[in-house]
């Protein structure tokens, strides 16, 4: 019997279970995989050309994440987004850059600007509906500034690692009418007080930003009644 072809190629280089989390997570994280949805071993094995055990691991990693619910000898499926696990990794995000940029404001805050500055000039350049992804890339690139800067690029990993249903909320809000502009205000804004040296605007320029997909949750539980608990 020949052998089924894959219809997603891998890099054989690299790890394969790795490289299948990978790819299912930014599916999920994207909302292309929305929450509810099945996840079948056997269509994922014939889609990456894989046996059994990588699928699986993939899946048990996105299961520690809390990415995805696995019942035994039932189904697999994408988890609903956690509100309060977004709340949780929200004010853990807060209290991190808050103290970050504070003391760039008063180390380098003009390095620190010209640094984000760059970042902005390029998610201004792909702020459209048809490539908020990578808008959505960039936003995340903008605040890494903050920990590559201030000397903690471990925490930036490990608040990554925190903010998956963060992360899923961002990307439902995202495409809202107005929310990129919004975003891009408040990117200068911030970048505005760096560069006077305002530690003080700084700080609540960042907060004011860090606190917006929270703040209209109740509006994307309503849209999206089935996605979030």
């Amino acid at each position: 019997m020949p052998e089924k072809t894959a219809l997603l190629t891998l890099d054989r280089s690299r790890q394969v279970a790795v490289q299948i989390y990978e790819i299912l997570k930014e599916r999920i994280l994207g909302v292309v995989l929305v929450p509810g949805t099945a996840l079948s071993r056997a269509n994922l094995q014939e889609e990456f050309g894989v046996s059994q055990t990588p699928v699986r691991d993939a899946l048990l990693r996105l299961q520690e994440e809390g990415l995805v619910d696995i019942f035994p000898q039932y189904a697999t499926r994408v988890s609903r987004i956690d509100a309060n696990h977004a709340r949780q990794a929200q004010f853990l995000r807060l209290s991190v850059e808050l103290e970050a940029i504070r003391r760039l404001a008063q180390e380098a805050p003009l390095e620190t600007a010209e640094a984000m500055e760059r970042v902005l000039k390029q998610q201004e350049a792909v702020a459209e509906t048809s490539t908020f992804s990578q808008f959505d890339s960039l936003d995340r690139e903008f605040h890494r500034v903050l920990y590559e800067m201030s000397g903690n690029p471990l925490l930036w990993k490990v608040i990554r690692a925190q903010s998956v249903h963060l992360d899923r909320l961002r990307r439902l809000n995202l495409p809202m009418p107005g929310k990129m502009a919004s975003l891009l205000d408040e990117h200068r804004r911030i970048v505005s007080a760096l560069r006077d040296g305002d530690s003080l605007r700084t700080a609540e320029a960042l907060r004011h930003h860090l606190s917006g997909t929270l703040s209209i949750i109740d509006l994307i539980r309503e849209k999206y009644p089935d996605f979030v608990k």
